[in-house]
């Protein structure tokens, strides 16, 4: 997976992992930083450019391995708290998803049936990094329910069609909190299964918000109950 940005690859040394490659442009950095990598190319600003995935690069790019996470790995907390995110299509939110995740401290992100690389460059970018701070799983639907129910965690959903509004349940509870597609939501597979369907009022004319935002007001209604 490529990484790039001072921030991102302090990250994923923080983490543990270690670069393969290394490929920096002395000309472009504005903060050093030491790096155990096992390969350490010196290119041009120009060339370093055209493999730059953003504007402004800061000089800094890694090649990591893809840290392969399986559900049997996780460590759960007393309580735990879970995102599901079931086929998500864009990189930017799944990546806001991620950094809500890394802010709000859950034990671990579930990429469910998905439809974007979560190590592609552009969800490391919009994670800023997080991807490396949370534990994240891809898997399918199936064994994603199966290992929730196996551990008593009540999966929550949100959809328009609730009547409950989210505020006034209890998110104390081991709780895996489910989001699906930017378009459709979540599949009837996540909404038949869930203990909690609950709703987020919306007063305009539009019956739904963005699936990062989404995700931001539920995790962090949970964050404020648990604290």
């Amino acid at each position: 997976m490529l990484v790039e940005g001072h921030d991102e690859i302090s990250l994923a040394l923080e983490a543990g992992h270690r670069p393969r490659t290394l490929l920096t442009a002395p000309e472009l950095v504005r903060r050093p930083m030491d790096v155990d990598a096992a390969e350490t190319l010196t290119v041009s600003p120009a060339v370093f450019e055209k493999m730059s995935y953003r504007e402004n690069p800061d000089g800094w790019l890694a090649l990591f391995p893809i840290p392969h996470t399986a559900l049997d790995d996780l460590k759960l907390s007393p309580s735990p708290f879970i995102i599901v995110a079931e086929s998500v299509e864009k990189p930017g939110n799944l990546g806001a998803i991620l950094r809500t995740a890394d802010a709000a401290h859950v034990d671990a992100v579930l990429v469910c049936n998905p439809h974007v690389d979560s190590y592609s460059p552009n969800v490391v970018r919009a994670s800023r990094g997080t991807i490396f701070t949370v534990p994240v799983v891809e898997t399918n639907n199936d064994q994603a329910l199966t290992y929730l129910q196996q551990r008593g965690i009540r999966v929550l959903a949100a959809t328009p069609s609730a009547e409950a509004v989210y505020t006034r349940q209890d998110l104390r509870v081991p709780l895996a909190v489910a989001v699906g597609t930017e378009d459709e939501g979540l599949t009837d597979f996540w909404m038949d299964q869930a203990d909690m369907k609950v709703l987020i009022p919306m007063m305009g004319k539009v019956n739904s918000l963005n699936v990062s935002i989404a995700t931001a007001l539920i995790v962090y209604e949970a964050v404020r109950q648990r604290s």
